[in-house]
């Protein structure tokens, strides 16, 4: 499987390189970065993925997401795809909207037309990807964890929920935990799944909770002013899903934090500490 180096750069004791490939989930060209801490010749890392939100790509975690320091300290690999697939050949939202379409592939499979020819963002980050760093990077499969931003997050914890044994560490940043229920998810989900709404519970983390998916723990930060916390993400029903199903939930509510990078960058290292405690067990 073949990729293409885009940049290296040296950083916190590491390399910070941005790559891109030909993908064959989606068919278009499709960009990732990946930070690698220093480490001894023959080793094998901890490797977390993180999954951005709407209208990001995988530069905006690069940038400032402030993961390297905290990745070098606790030697874990970090790895970023892209949001959705890009390119002239595939269709965005006809009336140009930003929460649907081209930044905004929520992480599934789409089987409506004109969506399913290229929006295969579930293939992509399960399958395709994972199978890419395995072969080119000094990854250990064996300690995977994933975390992601708002529909980043609900892509993290919807990957987690259905492949539990893969991961060892589930985190999330302002995620859309019931997208079934909110404006931003059944917009998405109804026109990359269709109408019938039993096919979306596999893409809704509190769906799937009630549905009897499990993993032991799960750490999740919100802002208190982030101004989608109770039309879009709605925290409190992860909590009362994690409540009823056994799942031991850390969620802190940060005073005065919204939904940018300055609330993420500011708790990035918390999740990599926690990550690297769950995963160097």
């Amino acid at each position: 499987m073949s990729f293409e180096r885009i940049s290296e750069a040296r950083s916190h004791g590491g390399s910070q390189g941005v790559y891109k490939h030909q993908s064959r989930a989606t068919g278009t060209e499709m960009t990732f970065s990946v930070f690698v801490p220093d480490h001894q010749s023959g080793a094998r890392l901890p490797l977390l993925w993180y999954l951005s939100g709407l209208t990001c790509t995988s530069a905006n975690v690069t940038e400032k997401g402030e993961f390297r320091a905290a990745c070098a300290e606790h030697g874990i690999i970090f790895v970023a795809p892209d949001t959705s697939p890009r390119g002239p050949g595939v269709p965005d939202d006809s009336e140009g909207a930003w929460d649907f379409g081209l930044g905004a592939g929520f992480y599934v499979d789409a089987t409506e037309r004109p969506w399913s020819e290229h929006y295969q963002m579930w293939s992509y980050v399960t399958d395709e990807l994972p199978a890419l760093i395995a072969d080119e990077f000094p990854v250990d499969m064996e300690r995977q964890g994933i975390t992601g931003h708002s529909m980043g997050g609900h892509g993290a914890m919807t990957v987690a929920l259905r492949y539990p044994e893969r991961f060892g560490s589930v985190s999330a940043f302002a995620p859309i935990v019931a997208p079934s229920q909110v404006p931003w998810g059944k917009k998405a989900l109804s026109q990359y799944l269709g109408p019938d709404q039993t096919a979306w519970r596999g893409h809704d983390a509190v769906a799937l909770i009630e549905d009897g998916a499990r993993i032991d723990e799960l750490l999740v930060d919100v802002g208190t002013a982030d101004s989608f916390l109770d039309k879009e993400l709605k925290p409190e029903l992860l909590e009362a899903a994690c409540r009823d199903a056994g799942i031991a939930l850390t969620l802190n509510r940060r005073l005065g934090y919204d939904h940018s990078y300055y609330f993420i960058s500011t708790f990035m290292a918390d999740h990599v500490r926690w990550h690297a405690e769950h995963l160097n067990r």
